[in-house]
Formats: C-alpha cells, structure tokens, sequence
C-alpha cells in the first residue's frame, strides 16, 4: 500500500470445498493476536479455527508468513432457553485475544448469551509409570501394587488443546454484539442491545452493569447499542455507538454506573440528503480506537468515518466506501441487506483503514495520501502468490471493458469480518465460508 497500491499478492487461503459449505461454516469474526503470529477465526457453527504463522527456514526464507491450521475447537453448542423458549445459536459473534504472559495463550469467544475464555497449550510429553493406574489408565487393585515406581515424562508426537477456562453466562437479557478487553489486562466488558457489564477475567459469578439504556416502558426504545470499546491505553476509558448514528465516550472514574457520557460525538445530518432510509444508513456498526488512542473509525453503511477525540461536532475525515449504492437503498431494504454490520481496521501505523464491501469487494483508504483502492477476495482472481488487481465500480455512463456495473454486483457476497496485523502489512479477509490472507509484495 505505501508503494505501489496494487502490489497486494495472496499469500495463503483457506479455502473449503464449496460443494460442502453449510450456513455452518459461514466465517463471523476474525481477529490476529496481539503479536501476529496467530490469527483467530469464529463461525456460524460454533467452532473456532486457529491459524499459526510459519516460522523463517534459511533455506525457504519466502516461506516466513504462511498461515497454517494450529487448532480447531467447538467453542459453543446450540442451546435452548426454556423459560423464554427462545433458540440460543452457537454462532461465534467476536473474538478477542488476551496478551500472552506464558506459554499458552488465551482467547475469549462469545455468541449471543455466554462468553467464554479459552487456553490453547501445547503438549509433547506424556507421563508414564503411574502407581495407582495402570497404562490405559484403569485404576489398579491397591492390594496388587507392591514395588513403587518414579513416574517419568516421555516425549511424544506434538498436540495442541483447547481447554475452557472460565465461562461467563446469565449476565445478558439481549444479544452480546461485542466483547472488548481493557488495558488493565483484568477486566473486559461484554456489551449487548441495551446494557454494557465489566466483567473481571477471574470472576465469572458476577459482572457489573456499566451502561444501561433500557428505558421503563419499552415503547419508548428509540435506539440500541451496536458495538462498544476500550481505551488502548486508559483502563478508565470505552466508547459505545449507538443505531443513530452517535458516539458516547464515558469515563469509569466520574460514576459507577455511566449513563452519562464525557463526550457525545456525532454528525448533523444534511437536510438536503434526507430519506426514509436515513436513520437506517446513519447506524454504526463497527467502532474501532486507532493504536495510538488519539482517534475514533465508526462505520456506518455506507462511509467511514475517523473522529479526533478532542473535536465532537463533526469527523475530521470521511470516506465513502460503496456510494454507488446511494440509488439502490430501496431495493437494498427488501432483500435486508440494508440492516448488514460491516466491521473496519486500522493497520499497525493508524495510517491506512479497511472494511469491506459487496460483490467480494474490499476497500482501503490510505490517509496521507488519500489514495484509495477497491480489491476482490475471491477464489477465481485469488491464485497463491498472485497480485490482486484493483477493481472499479462504473455508474450509469459507458462501461470500460474492466470496470463492473453496479447492477452485476452480487449482494450474497459480503465482506463483513477483516482483521490487520498488529505491525506487518498482512491482512485476513473473511468472504462467506472463505478466509483470504494476502500480503504486501515482498521485493
């Protein structure tokens, strides 16, 4: 992106067979870790899937950056609630890794109800010369042991499991959309349509209601919560953005429970650009604090938008992601593609953001040159170590023999979910039950 904006290549995907895909296998959050060496993906049926980034080998040096298959778990199972006979899904809706302190690491997964934190650990030895059981493990007859034996580790082939730790259920009347884990490294908040809890990760028996928007008469709802974050670097600081468009920045210290914000953020909207689509298109799906902390990304349907935290009356930057599809809103809301959560990024330096788009589409706006590119994750143009091509959207008008009509732009696919590595210009793009890796062009 810093040089040669359609320098991209793929680097690796991880592509399953189409013929199988199921609602399933339908790719709902991704997230590297905070060092990039293992990258994290959650899906429709519950499962986790964890990617580690190959090791440099003198002899292969190209090879350093292929991400391959470390472990696959089942985070959550369906359930049902009887009292409210409501179906609880399994699927994951975010994941968010902790700082990694000691050999394992962890990573909490959430679907609508229950958040759970998980170890991943290796093991490559196994004990042997147990006493008390013999080597099935069948436990012995005390009467028949008459020597002692010194139990001893063998080595053995390597194994990665997945052990849940501590599970965090029963704080949530309405659907978790996002999770977030503070600075301080012991608390994170979980945030659902109405109420925000802190949680510390040791205590999984109480949380502690942060926000609550939930009105007395339910009649008066006229927004909800969509998405909430901590401060980088401020234990005592979150934002959440709402379905109307705003932004409230609250601070822990001033009250326990933060109904009332520091810092309100949010645009006037232009009269002349009214619509019964409006408020539809004014929700904010995604809000995302740049690794500095001085800044704000929200998106909403159809821009981006990066906010300065000393200035609320308006953003100090806009990008229009799809604005092609201002004409098409109507038919947008019939097929419900209108009410889509499109999440963005930051890349490692804050200079450059993503999110994504339809048709497969994918879009980056580097803000200090104001360049911006439109690239494809799909499997026809995705051939491993290919340069990806950028793509233009014609309206109206004559079409150039490279550029593709907004009316041939396929709503089913969607690029909703993509992560950045935390320092290196390498990105993972989930489009339906594909997960895309691409690369910056090494020399």
């Amino acid at each position: 992106m810093e040089e040669e904006i359609d320098n991209r290549k793929i680097n690796n995907s991880f592509l399953r067979d189409h013929n199988y895909a199921t609602e399933a296998d339908i790719i709902s959050t991704v997230e590297f870790n905070s060092t990039g060496e293992l990258l994290a993906t959650g899906d429709k049926g519950g499962r986790v899937v964890v990617f580690q980034r190959e090791q440099e080998s003198k002899n292969q040096p190209h090879r350093r950056g292929e991400y391959n298959v470390y472990s696959t778990f089942q985070s959550h199972e369906p359930e049902f609630d009887y009292l409210k006979s409501l179906e609880i899904e399994e699927k994951i809706n975010k994941i968010r890794w902790l700082p990694q302190q000691n050999a394992a690491y962890f990573l909490l997964s959430t679907n609508d109800k229950t958040v759970k934190l998980w170890k991943i650990s290796e093991r490559d030895k196994r004990p042997e010369g147990y006493n008390l059981k013999d080597e099935d493990g069948r436990i012995r007859d005390p009467s028949t042991i008459t020597t002692l034996r010194v139990p001893v580790l063998r080595p053995m082939d390597l194994m990665v499991e997945a052990t849940p730790r501590r599970v965090f259920a029963n704080a949530h009347t309405y659907h978790i959309n996002s999770i977030s884990v503070n600075s301080d490294y012991e608390t994170y908040m979980s945030t659902d349509d109405l109420r925000i809890n802190l949680w510390n990760l040791e205590i999984t028996n109480r949380s502690f209601n942060i926000v609550d928007i939930k009105p007395a008469n339910m009649e008066e709802l006229t927004e909800v919560i969509t998405a909430a974050e901590f401060h980088p670097h401020q234990c005592n600081t979150f934002v959440y953005s709402s379905s109307k468009g705003s932004i409230r920045l609250c601070d822990m210290r001033a009250a326990a429970l933060c109904d009332n914000h520091s810092k309100f953020f949010e645009e006037p909207e232009d009269p002349s650009n009214r619509s019964f689509f409006s408020e539809i298109i004014s929700s904010i799906s995604d809000v995302k604090f740049s690794h500095s902390g001085r800044y704000l990304m929200t998106r909403d349907y159809l821009t981006v938008k990066v906010w300065d935290l000393n200035m609320e009356s308006k953003p100090i930057e806009t990008y229009q992601v799809h604005d092609y599809l201002r004409s098409k809103l109507c038919s947008l809301y019939e097929n419900d593609c209108i009410f889509d959560k499109f999440e963005c990024v930051w890349n490692g330096s804050d200079s450059v953001i993503m999110t994504g788009s339809y048709n497969n589409f994918f879009r980056m706006f580097d803000r200090n040159t104001k360049r911006d590119v439109t690239l494809e994750a799909s499997r026809e143009n995705s051939k491993p170590r290919a340069i990806l091509k950028p793509r233009k959207v014609c309206v109206g008008g004559k079409r150039r023999k490279d550029e593709i009509s907004v009316d041939s732009l396929d709503f089913s696919k969607k690029i909703l979910h993509t992560t950045w590595h935390p320092s290196e210009n390498i990105i993972a793009v989930a489009a339906t039950n594909n997960l895309y890796i691409f690369q910056d062009k090494v020399n």
